[in-house]
C-alpha cells in the first residue's frame, strides 16, 4: 500500500471514529482491509450529508453536490484514477480494487441528500421510502459488498435484507431527530400519518410548534404525540426484524460488525418507544458502556 494510499486511510478512519459515534463500534470488530474500506465508505457519506445539512444556499449545495457526482463518475471510468489531493476518494479507489463497491450506490445516495436540499416532502410512507432506501438502504449495499458471505448463493437475499437494514436505521433516525428536522424547517414523517395524530403535516414550523408544546403541560397533545411515535417506532421495528436476517448470512466478523451496529440503533428505538416524550428534550443517545456492551455481544454472536 503507498504512502497516499495509507494516508488516505488514514484520514477517513479519523473521521469515521470521530464522527460515526454509532457505527464505529461495529466497524472496529472488522479485520483491518474491511475496516479501512468502511471507513472510506463512511466518509464519502460524512461528506455528502455534511453539504446536505450545512449552511450554503441550495444553489451551492446542488453545486457541490454535482461534484461528488462527478467524482463518482470518475471513479468508475478510471478506478486507479482518484485526485491524490483527495483522501476520501483515493480511498474509495483502492476499497473497489479490492472488494465490488457498487459505485451506482454512493450515486444513489447522493441524490437521496439531493431530495434534502430541494426540501422535499411526503404525504404516505410510500412516498418516504424511496428517500430512506437512498440515504441508508445504500449504505446496507455498500456495507455487504465489504462483508462476507457464507454462502455467495445468497447474494440476493442478502441485498433485500441489506436494504431492509438500512430503511430500519433511517427510520430510527428519522424518530430520534423529528424536533431537531422541524425546528430546522424539515419534515420526514408522511403528511397522512401525522394528520391522523392530530399534528401538523405540511408546515414544519407548525410541526416544531406542536412538538414543543406536546412537551408542555397539553395533556392531549402529549398523548397524540406519544401515539405517534409509538406508531412510527412499531413499523421500524418490523423492519428491523427482517433485515436482522442477514446477520446468520455472513462470516463471524462481519456479522459482528452487523451485530453491533443495527443492535445500537434497535436499542436506540427500544428507549425511543419506551418513552417517546424524551426526543422532546434532546437528541436520545447510548451511554458508551452500553454500546461497548451491544459490541461485546455482537462479537461472540448474541444479538442486542
Amino acid at each position: 500500500m503507498s504512502t497516499t494510499v495509507e494516508a488516505a486511510y488514514g484520514r477517513c478512519e479519523a473521521i469515521t471514529r470521530e464522527q460515526a459515534a454509532n457505527f464505529y463500534y461495529g466497524i472496529r470488530l472488522l479485520s483491518g482491509e474491511r475496516r479501512r474500506a468502511m471507513c472510506a465508505v463512511y466518509a464519502f457519506a460524512r461528506r455528502v450529508d455534511d453539504i446536505g445539512d450545512g449552511a450554503l444556499d441550495p444553489g451551492r449545495k446542488a453545486e457541490l453536490l454535482d461534484e461528488q457526482q462527478a467524482a463518482v463518475a470518475a471513479l468508475a471510468a478510471a478506478p486507479a484514477g482518484a485526485p491524490a489531493g483527495d483522501p476520501v476518494m483515493v480511498a474509495l479507489a483502492d476499497a473497489r480494487t479490492r472488494f465490488p463497491l457498487p459505485l451506482d450506490a454512493l450515486d444513489e445516495l447522493v441524490e437521496g441528500v439531493r431530495m434534502d436540499v430541494v426540501g422535499t416532502t411526503y404525504r404516505t410512507f410510500d412516498e418516504l421510502l424511496p428517500y430512506c432506501r437512498r440515504v441508508a438502504g445504500t449504505i446496507g449495499r455498500l456495507c455487504l459488498a465489504i462483508f462476507g458471505l457464507r454462502d455467495p448463493a445468497q447474494a440476493v437475499r442478502a441485498q433485500r435484507l441489506a436494504d431492509e437494514l438500512g430503511v430500519a436505521l433511517q427510520l430510527t433516525n428519522i424518530l430520534r431527530d423529528v424536533r431537531e428536522d422541524a425546528e430546522g424547517g424539515r419534515i420526514y414523517l408522511p403528511a397522512q400519518e401525522l394528520a391522523a395524530h392530530g399534528l401538523p403535516g405540511q408546515d414544519p414550523a407548525a410541526l416544531a410548534a406542536a412538538v414543543a408544546a406536546a412537551s408542555g403541560p397539553r395533556a392531549l397533545q402529549r398523548e397524540a404525540f406519544v401515539a405517534l411515535v409509538r406508531f412510527e417506532a412499531a413499523r421500524a421495528r418490523e423492519w428491523f426484524e427482517r433485515g436482522m436476517d442477514l446477520a446468520p448470512l455472513l462470516d463471524r466478523r462481519s456479522a459482528a460488525c452487523l451485530l453491533a451496529m443495527a443492535g445500537i440503533y434497535r436499542r436506540l428505538l427500544e428507549r425511543i418507544d419506551a418513552d417517546p416524550t424524551a426526543i422532546l428534550a434532546g437528541r436520545v443517545s447510548l451511554p458508551a458502556r452500553e454500546k461497548a456492551l451491544v459490541a461485546v455481544r455482537g462479537l461472540i454472536g448474541v444479538p442486542a
